[in-house]
């Protein structure tokens, strides 16, 4: 995916690293309209990433604090659901593997490394993906219940051409 395609990019290539690279990415209101669209957001009023990335012996390590105000739309009513959130996060990251060796790595983590892909780490890619991660998937505002419609009672066919026979006939 090219930083064409993202609601918000924010690369950094791996020689830019170093020991280490502290960041804030406070996302414009043009780029911000951007993430909301991509995540199926009513708004997101507010979006903030403090990001820390340091190098490590398997690959980098990303850390950080996420902030953001948003608004979802409840999948029952239609209405508006305000979101707040304040949450930390950490991604490991690795080179890729080279295919032509030899040697298999297996790992017994629940969570493999993301795979860093041409010489670079998107930031703004990771800040939105740790937003989606943290929005309900089924926004639902507190007490709206989803009422099954009653069935139809007989449906057939046969039905439908009885109720279309004249009376009297049999």
């Amino acid at each position: 995916m090219s930083g064409l395609d993202l609601p918000y990019s924010e690369p950094v290539r791996l020689h830019q690293i170093g020991g280490g690279l502290k960041r804030t990415l406070s996302p414009d209101a043009a780029a911000r309209a951007r993430i909301a669209k991509a995540l199926d957001l009513a708004s997101l009023d507010a979006f903030e990433a403090e990001l820390d990335l340091r190098t490590t012996a398997a690959g980098w390590s990303l850390s950080g604090r996420l902030r953001a105000s948003a608004v979802q739309t409840c999948g029952i009513t239609l209405e508006p659901l305000p979101v707040e959130i304040d949450a930390p996060f950490s991604v490991s990251l690795a080179e890729p593997v080279d295919e032509d060796s030899d040697e298999i790595i297996i790992s017994m983590e629940d969570e493999s490394p993301d795979v860093v892909e041409e010489g670079q780490i998107d930031l703004g890619q990771y800040a939105v993906e740790q937003l989606a991660l943290r929005l309900d998937p089924f926004p639902r505002k507190p007490g709206a219940e989803f009422v099954q419609p009653a069935e139809p009672g007989e449906i057939s066919p046969f039905a439908v051409l009885k109720q279309l026979r004249p009376s009297g006939e049999g």
